[in-house]
């Protein structure tokens, strides 16, 4: 069946606010003299209550909890961060050659409405989607399939017309739960070891050359 829709992931797909999130835990933890746990982050990367991983494990090192100005200050660092990252390669020209071809695009998140189209807006790119499915609209997210099903109805398309993209095995589980095939890319601070679920897995979005994923070519970009 041909390809009808794109549904993206916004986090660390589209702009890599992942590497925005990790760096404020980092400093977070680094002012009480620790290091950020790679394995935290690992449990928390693509999981909307990603933040209770983290806080919990700082608090349980501290041997308190974390106060509303500690837990303020951190999300003040994020989003700061967040606002300085650009679109990742290959999101335009992909959005681009997916409406010549008549495919419609739709972003698919955990994270709040807020925070995306936020950020879409401020990357100019809220008016190539279709629809914004985040969060709020569902009783369960990610890895949970209930975003990519509220996506399919709004859309009208059915999983074996929409081809998903993602960029953690949190989101590859929901789109493969949803009977979606799927595209991983990992993030910057992710690895290719984790998104063996996928149907196919990318270093960059600029190597998906065509949309029928079982037939897709893949283009070696140099470096």
């Amino acid at each position: 069946m041909p390809t009808e829709a794109l549904l993206w992931d916004f986090d660390g797909l589209i702009c890599d606010t992942e590497r925005a999130a990790h760096r404020s835990w980092e400093l977070l933890y680094s002012r009480h003299g620790l290091a950020f746990p790679e394995e935290v982050w690992a449990a928390m990367a693509g999981r909307a209550e990603g933040e209770k991983y983290a806080a919990q494990d700082l608090a349980e090192r501290l041997g308190r909890a974390l106060s509303p100005e500690e837990l303020a200050e951190r999300r003040g660092s994020k989003a700061r961060l967040a606002n300085a990252e650009p679109l990742r390669p290959g999101v335009t020209q992909l959005l681009e050659r997916a409406a010549r071809q008549g495919i419609r695009s739709a972003v698919v998140s955990s994270s709040d409405e807020v925070w995306v189209r936020g950020h879409l807006d401020r990357l100019k790119a809220l008016e190539r989607f279709t629809t914004v499915v985040t969060g709020e609209q569902v009783a369960a997210r990610k890895p949970a399939p209930d975003l990519y099903l509220r996506a399919l109805d709004l859309l009208g398309v059915s999983p074996k017309a929409g081809l998903a993209l993602e960029d953690s095995h949190v989101g590859v589980a929901a789109a493969k739960a949803a009977g979606l095939t799927c595209v991983a890319v990992p993030g910057a601070l992710g690895s290719r070891n984790e998104l063996t679920a996928a149907d196919l897995v990318l270093d960059s979005l600029e190597q998906l050359e065509r949309f029928d994923v079982p037939g897709t070519t893949v283009k070696v970009i140099p470096g």
